[in-house]
Parts: structure tokens; C-alpha cells; sequence
């Protein structure tokens, strides 16, 4: 198998992470009602999603080490297909937490998983390109779930809206369970015993940690403005439609802008210096959003900027602890 055509296969797979996160935003005007929700209750729904990560990121990544990447994450996506269906079958509040969370674990662990695939794949050369564009699944995912569910849902029911989440991770489910395969490196090196690998030198600990905690100051800095920026907006006499619209449009310029961020780190060859001067951009374009006198432009410069660092980013872990 072509490593690119491994990661076309991760890149379609990751993308139902993004679609099922969104689908109850997207549907929410109509969930609430006959679910007897409060907005916040709704903020909760949407949220829950993304608190697994605190708890399962370490345990999922020592997890698809002992019974391989590949099983896992085909686990995890039935993971996320029980959570869409029990989410479009709930008929309160505290069933929907329970269907968000389920479909919340199945994510983080195939998000983990299928990063490390990916360096598996792209271990001899331009793996920044790859994780950039592996990252760019996410905003797609969103990016489709904005696009469709609402329609769906008008036109039939948020309940359908919400399984066919399940279908999409579903059709993930298939494409590693039979199309994907492992690099020959690491079906070479997969011998040994478990114990033994899991044990990490405390240098790599530390850059694991390190490069964890950028990362999410980095994606915490840019769930400020998606969640902000469309009330920002409207206290400056733009209508909530079309404030929605503008911020938006941060998250599908980096459709393209991470992938170019990550094939100019491969070309340049100085990652820190990448990171360093696209989250410096990034930071003062966020700064200047009050003040920019032309919103669309200015979210469009930000999604453009942001799409610097988060390849070379992700390629941190990959370049500086062992297989």
C-alpha cells in the first residue's frame, strides 16, 4: 500500500471526529425543544464530547500499544457508532451525556492512534506535510457537518441528523478494519514485549509533555475565538448570521493554510522557527481582531496565519521519541 494512500484512508476516517463533534451544534435549535433543554444544557452536549481527552489520552496511547494501533482504533470507532445512536435515541438529557461521552472516548482514542499511524507511515521523510494535512480532517469534518446536518434535520429529524454520525465513523470502521494496512517498518518492529516498550525515557517524557502543552495552549487560543468571536461581532453591529459566517471562515481557510504551513516546514527544514513565528503571527492577529476595521478580512488573515504551526506541531512527538 502507498503511504499516501494510507493516509487518504486516516484522512477520511478522522474526518467523522469532526462531523459528529459539530452535530449537536448544528442541530440544536431543534433538539432542545423536544428534549426540554436548557441552552446550557446544549453547551454541555457539545462539550462532553472533548472531556475524555482529560482522562484516556495517556491510558489510549499505552492501550493501542499492548493490542496494536490498528484494533484499537477499529474499537474506538464502534465506539463512536454506539455513542451516535444512543445520542439520536435519547429522550432526556442525562441519556444524550451518556451517548456524547461513549462517542467521546471512541474519539480521543482513535485520534491518538491515527496520528501515530501516520508517523508510522511518513517515519523517512515529509511527515510534517502529513500530519498537516491529517489535521485539516478536523475542519472538514466540521466544515460538512455545518453544511448538511441542518438540512437533514429539517427535512427529516435532528434524531436522523445525529445517526448519521454513526454512519460516517461506521464507514471508518470499514476502511481500517479492510483497506488500511501497516507499514512493513512497523510490522517489523512490532516484536518485543509490551512492559518493555511502554517504559519512556524521563527526556522524552518531558518532550512529550512540553509538546502536549503547546498544543493545547495552541487549539485552546483558537476555541477562544470560534467561541467568542461571533459576539464580538455582533456587539459591533454585525447580525449573528452573518458573525457566524465571518468566524467561520477562520476554520475553512485552514482546509488549505495547515497543509501549506506543513509542506513549507518540510521545505525549510527548521520546525522551531515555524512554530515559533506562525503561533507569534497567529497571537497578534487574534489581538487585533477588536480593532481590524474589516472582520472578514481579518478572520481570513487569522485562519491563514494559524495554519503555520500545527504540523510541525504534531510532528514534534514523532521526530524526538522512539517508536
Amino acid at each position: 500500500m502507498s503511504r499516501w494512500v494510507a493516509l487518504a484512508i486516516v484522512f477520511v476516517t478522522r474526518t467523522s471526529m469532526g462531523y459528529q463533534f459539530q452535530s449537536v451544534a448544528s442541530v440544536g435549535p431543534l433538539l432542545v425543544p423536544e428534549l426540554g433543554l436548557a441552552w446550557a444544557q446544549l453547551g454541555t452536549l457539545i462539550g462532553v464530547y472533548m472531556l475524555p481527552g482529560a482522562f484516556f489520552a495517556l491510558p489510549g496511547g499505552m492501550l493501542g500499544q499492548r493490542l496494536g494501533e490498528r484494533r484499537t482504533v477499529v474499537a474506538s470507532l464502534a465506539l463512536m457508532v454506539a455513542g451516535g445512536l444512543v445520542t439520536a435515541a435519547s429522550h432526556g438529557f442525562a441519556l444524550a451525556v451518556s451517548g456524547r461521552l461513549l462517542s467521546g472516548v471512541g474519539a480521543v482514542l482513535m485520534n491518538i492512534l491515527l496520528a501515530k499511524m501516520v508517523a508510522d507511515w511518513f517515519a523517512e521523510g515529509e511527515l510534517t506535510t502529513a500530519m498537516a494535512i491529517m489535521l485539516s480532517s478536523w475542519p472538514v469534518g466540521l466544515g460538512l457537518a455545518a453544511a448538511t446536518l441542518g438540512g437533514v434535520a429539517t427535512s427529516s429529524s435532528w434524531r436522523m441528523a445525529v445517526a448519521t454520525t454513526a454512519v460516517a465513523a461506521a464507514l471508518g470502521l470499514v476502511l481500517i478494519a479492510f483497506a488500511y494496512r501497516d507499514p512493513p517498518r512497523a510490522q517489523g518492529s512490532a516484536a518485543g514485549p509490551p512492559a518493555c516498550r511502554a517504559r519512556l525515557p524521563r527526556r522524552e517524557v518531558g518532550l512529550a509533555l512540553s509538546a502536549g502543552f503547546a498544543w493545547g495552549c495552541f487549539n485552546a487560543s483558537l476555541v477562544a475565538v470560534v467561541a467568542f468571536g461571533p459576539a464580538m461581532l455582533v456587539a459591533r453591529g454585525v447580525s449573528l448570521g452573518d458573525a457566524g459566517f465571518i468566524v467561520s471562515l477562520a476554520i475553512w481557510v485552514t482546509i488549505l493554510s495547515v497543509p501549506l504551513g506543513g509542506m513549507l516546514t518540510d521545505r525549510l527544514g527548521r520546525p522551531t522557527l515555524v512554530i515559533v513565528a506562525g503561533s507569534v503571527a497567529a497571537g497578534l492577529a487574534t489581538l487585533l481582531l477588536p480593532d481590524l476595521p474589516h472582520p472578514l478580512l481579518a478572520f481570513s488573515l487569522l485562519g491563514f496565519l494559524t495554519g503555520a504551526a500545527p504540523g510541525a506541531m504534531m510532528a514534534l512527538l514523532p521526530k524526538t521519541v522512539d517508536p
